[in-house]
């Protein structure tokens, strides 16, 4: 970050900017009060009200609304919106005149956008693209691009990312033929009918390589139990591939290579989705009874996981060069 002259900010007569690390082009207005530890970048509006403290870092184009107070340990990258009265927080146990030996460090990444009062808890991080909605309470991290509202916030849905098909359900956009397939324009990800059969003692999804499977698995496991605020899988892999059938009830899949993202509902045991590798899954919004099931490539190795997604875009950049 560099450091600007009084010439390139604006500043209100009324304001307080004692910080001399502001970029170019950003605007302090009436009863905003700027700590002089506090680094901000350029082009920002920091509107009336706000307090900035000193171990704070802000990013390029941030707007922050009337009455915000970033305290130290904050931490906003680029293009960051606050809304009005939003509350940052850095101490778990707050004592008055007891002060702990440092503070708690919370990250809001890149395109983070936060409601109008709501509360983030110190120590979180944020993923870039979040949609944190007015009055949301976050008590843990939040994936990228994720959609939270509530107290306690919970993930309703994720930024830019359409249902499959442009439909509310996996069932209708795939054809009912046996082997009917849906590409989801995510990296070799599709959704794909699989062999059944029904008669008067009930119905059978057989599984086999070749015949509803795209490959023999190495490794069966079952995802069930998840209440419905919690959320699943947020990794990738670097060569495992995966086959998820909602084999009771139904749950959301997002599949994202890091350019295009789409989510799909899994709702029917005779529905398969291919989740190839290299693609960032994460699964949510789970019925109280629901039960995923899983067929992997691979057997357990940690060493294929991609487990922050920052690391993940990298990981795809580097494999384009």
């Amino acid at each position: 970050m560099t450091t600007s002259s009084k010439a390139d900010i604006f500043v209100h007569e009324r304001g307080i900017c004692e910080s001399l690390h502001v970029g170019k082009g950003t605007r302090v207005w009436a009863f905003a009060h700027v700590l002089p530890g506090a680094r901000i970048g350029k082009d920002c509006n920091i509107c009336d009200h706000v307090f900035i403290e000193n171990d704070v870092i802000v990013g390029d184009e941030v707007t922050l609304k009337c009455g915000v107070q970033l305290w130290d340990g904050v931490r906003l990258g680029n293009r960051v919106f606050i809304g009005p009265n939003a509350t940052f927080t850095n101490d778990l146990v707050p004592r008055s005149k007891r002060y702990p030996e440092h503070f708690l460090t919370t990250v809001l990444e890149d395109d983070v956008s936060v409601g109008a009062n709501a509360t983030i808890l110190p120590g979180i991080t944020v993923g870039r693209g979040a949609m944190i909605g007015a009055g949301a309470v976050i008590t843990r991290n939040v994936p990228p691009f994720a959609t939270i509202v509530g107290n306690p916030g919970r993930i309703i849905g994720y930024q830019n990312t359409p249902v499959a098909g442009e439909l509310t359900s996996t069932v209708a956009a795939v054809p009912s033929q046996i082997g009917a397939r849906v590409d989801l324009g995510v990296r070799n990800c599709w959704v794909e009918r699989l062999p059944h059969f029904t008669d008067m003692r009930g119905s059978l999804t057989p599984l086999q390589s070749g015949k509803g499977l795209p490959f023999t698995p190495k490794r069966i496991f079952m995802v069930y139990g998840v209440s419905s605020h919690l959320v699943r899988g947020e990794h990738a892999h670097r060569q495992c591939e995966q086959f998820l059938i909602a084999a009771h009830g139904s749950v959301s899949v997002v599949v994202d290579d890091g350019k295009n993202r789409q989510e799909v509902r899994l709702e029917d045991p005779t529905v398969g989705l291919y989740l190839a590798p290299m693609v960032w899954g994460i699964q949510y919004r789970f019925d109280p009874n629901g039960v995923l099931m899983v067929a992997a490539s691979h057997e357990y190795e940690a060493d294929d996981y991609i487990r922050n997604y920052a690391d993940f875009l990298a990981a795809v950049s580097e494999a384009k060069k």
